[in-house]
């Protein structure tokens, strides 16, 4: 019979410590010497370059300036729902299953969406050569009297956004699921109410996004109506350049001003987009200050060490 002899445990041993040791991360450092010493070198540059920068705080304020702020805005405002207005029937148009609508609505897309913006502004601005009277039957009256240059950058802003809008209308719907659509008809609603009340609302979230977009984009394009006399922002430094010879200085203001208006309007789109996006999503999108502390935060922990094992 095998004896069975009983061992005392050994005793345990302490886990050593475990030390945590930084992992360096050397390219960091060196990418981020390399960037600081090409904006320092850019820094030089601006200030040995022949630019007199006490001007440009005075200009910023300035009333012409001002004044073509405010054109800008009034004429990416007014565009802008034209474009949204006309895309909406276009995107609903484009989806019909009668062949004539959408055929129409793909032609117009294709047409607006290829041509220029600038060409398209120019054509309605001199639209006078092809037909110098406008004759609607209860109003008569020459085209040049009627094809200001306010009315030019409208058409020619506002349809041309139109076939962009349509599409990002026309992607918000598809995205709504088809049985939405068959409840709200087995309820008896017709297909335009099932837009207004049951499809449209859902497709928000999905349209809001590229729609603000689209719309900090407007108020940079409007620029280009400085080509039809229209009194915007870079008409008016423009006016004012060609009598004080500071060129530079007044697109510098130009610039600082535009950046202003489409920071604005960014914080606004971010909220706006939180708002459509309660219900879809448990994560909203971060508002503007939590994206700056969280970068702050990233800032801070540069150099995050990482536990060796």
């Amino acid at each position: 019979m095998t004896d069975i002899v009983d061992k005392a445990p050994a005793a345990e041993l302490p886990p050593e410590q475990i030390k945590a040791i930084p992992v360096r991360h050397y390219g960091r450092w060196v990418a981020g010497a390399v960037v600081m010493g090409i904006l320092v070198l850019i820094g030089i540059a601006f200030s040995n370059a022949k630019i007199h920068y006490s001007i440009i705080p005075d200009y910023l304020t300035d009333g012409t300036i001002l004044s073509g702020v405010w054109h800008t805005l009034y004429i990416s405002v007014l565009a802008m729902v034209l474009g949204l207005a006309l895309g909406v029937v276009l995107a609903v148009m484009r989806m019909s299953s009668n062949p004539v609508t959408s055929t129409v609505a793909w032609f117009y897309v294709w047409f607006f969406r290829g041509t220029p913006v600038l060409v398209q502004l120019l054509l309605w601005y001199n639209i006078s050569l092809i037909f110098p009277i406008l004759n609607l039957g209860f109003y008569k009256d020459e085209m040049n009297q009627v094809m200001t240059p306010f009315l030019a950058a409208l058409l020619g802003l506002g349809l041309n956004e139109a076939a962009y809008m349509s599409e990002i209308v026309r992607a918000g719907i598809q995205s709504v699921d088809e049985g939405q659509t068959e409840a709200a008809h087995a309820l008896g609603m017709t297909r335009g109410r099932t837009l207004r009340r049951v499809v449209l609302p859902q497709a928000m979230r999905v349209i809001v996004p590229p729609t603000g977009n689209e719309f900090i984009n407007m108020l940079k394009t409007s620029s280009l109506a400085y080509a039809v006399q229209f009194n915007e922002l870079i008409k008016r430094s423009t006016d004012i350049s060609s009598t004080s010879l500071a060129v530079v200085e007044l697109y510098f203001v130009a610039s600082i001003w535009y950046l202003i208006l489409t920071s604005v309007f960014s914080v606004g789109q971010y909220y706006l987009e939180r708002r459509y996006a309660r219900g879809s999503t448990r994560n909203l999108p971060p508002t503007p200050l939590q994206r700056l502390k969280k970068n702050l935060r990233l800032f801070g922990s540069f150099r995050r060490p990482e536990v060796a094992r």
